[in-house]
């Protein structure tokens, strides 16, 4: 079987590193943040690699974009999360910066992405 086409995208592939690292940094959180921040953010980091990973099946440039733009909701979801997470001490501030360059580095990517479809159609 070939490998699924979303593999290849290196925006999949960068977004599979965000939803790592979030589930590696939130193994550390208080068992109270389990059900909260927790799995808030683990959540919406696996939606950014699995609305790609869709969007790509759905054989359409607009479908694409359509799930483009729901992983984007995601990753501003991680975005907002992580701000509270740093504002009430669970993470650092050098693990914020990481965190920060790794999503402004993917929003652009799936922006560009969103352009070169729309372009397209």
């Amino acid at each position: 079987m070939d490998e699924p086409r979303f593999k290849k995208l290196r925006v999949w592939q960068e977004s599979m590193k965000l939803a790592k690292e979030i589930y590696e940094t939130t193994k550390d959180f208080p068992q109270n943040e389990k059900y909260g921040l927790s799995s808030q953010l683990q959540r919406a980091a696996v939606s950014i690699p699995s609305n790609i990973a869709e969007g790509t099946g759905r054989g359409t440039k607009k479908d694409f974009s359509h799930f483009l733009s729901q992983a984007r909701g995601s990753l501003y979801e991680i975005i907002t999360q992580l701000e509270i997470c740093f504002d009430i001490g669970l993470i650092s501030t050098e693990k914020m910066v990481l965190f920060q360059e790794r999503c402004e580095s993917l929003s652009k990517q799936i922006n560009a992405l969103m352009i070169s479809l729309k372009e397209e159609m």
